[in-house]
């Protein structure tokens, strides 16, 4: 086994991959990889810096730490989802493709077997098949969306780099073997992803600081279509008398 070195990670994962039958499999297959290449190839990564395994219905991939995260998180915003739809439009509902995808960063060796080693690895993949990130792609009408983690947030995203909005992710804790770890989800939190610690906590405050509203006294209110003979509004004691004529008085019987 080699020693660990130090890589970005990019994991890509098709939804609902197994549900399709082997062409439509063989051709997503094809898609994707033409949706990776375009992704790198845009954010100015080339094949020698970059090492990949085939999961089947994903693809990760480590990148040399030369390579520039910043423009690759701007491409993954932009190139990515727009090249996804162009396609995607093109079309039958069975062939289109929707992508969860993972960027991290970590520790990675790779074995005798060529296989990929290391827990920073796993700490990607389980972002990759975690509930908020299914849950989310569910909820939207996206072609794609995207996680990062801590360290890439922290270090990239939360210092807003051009073309990239940190406001736009919102902190997420998702449960895994090792226990909770903390990732940034980009789009707007949905119902079954609701904003994490930041936000929370600010709007607990506003909302005790906010004073207790006084009780809102009923309203009376009378609508009447027609004529009408008597009294309205307010409160009456005693016998009321109204008198229907015409037609009205014909329509109610």
């Amino acid at each position: 086994m080699t020693d660990p070195v130090y890589r970005t990670i990019l994991l890509f994962d098709i939804e609902q991959y197994g549900s399709r039958d082997d062409v439509e499999q063989a051709f997503l297959r094809r898609v994707l990889y033409d949706v990776v290449d375009a992704t790198l190839l845009a954010s100015d990564i080339d094949e020698t810096a970059r090492l990949r395994a085939d999961r089947g219905d994903s693809v990760m991939e480590l990148i040399d730490t030369q390579a520039s995260v910043p423009a690759l998180v701007k491409t993954l915003l932009t190139e990515t989802p727009a090249r996804l739809h162009s396609k995607n439009r093109l079309f039958a509902s069975s062939a289109q493709m929707r992508l969860r995808i993972v960027l991290s960063s970590g520790y990675v060796a790779v074995d005798e077997l060529d296989g990929w080693v290391g827990s920073d690895l796993n700490h990607a993949v389980r972002l990759l098949n975690s509930d908020p990130l299914r849950d989310a792609l569910k909820q939207r009408d996206d072609d794609c969306v995207l996680c990062v983690s801590d360290g890439i947030y922290q270090g990239v995203v939360r210092h807003g780099p051009l073309g990239v909005r940190p406001d736009d992710f919102h902190r997420i804790t998702v449960e895994t073997k090792e226990g909770p770890t903390v990732a940034w989800l980009h789009g707007e939190p949905g119902s079954a992803g609701p904003a994490e610690e930041g936000s929370g906590e600010e709007g607990s405050a506003d909302r005790d600081a906010a004073p207790d509203a006084p009780p809102t006294a009923p309203r009376s209110e009378t609508r009447v279509e027609g004529n009408l003979y008597g009294n309205t509004g307010g409160t009456h004691h005693g016998d009321q008398k109204f008198d229907f004529r015409g037609t009205e008085r014909d329509e109610r019987r």
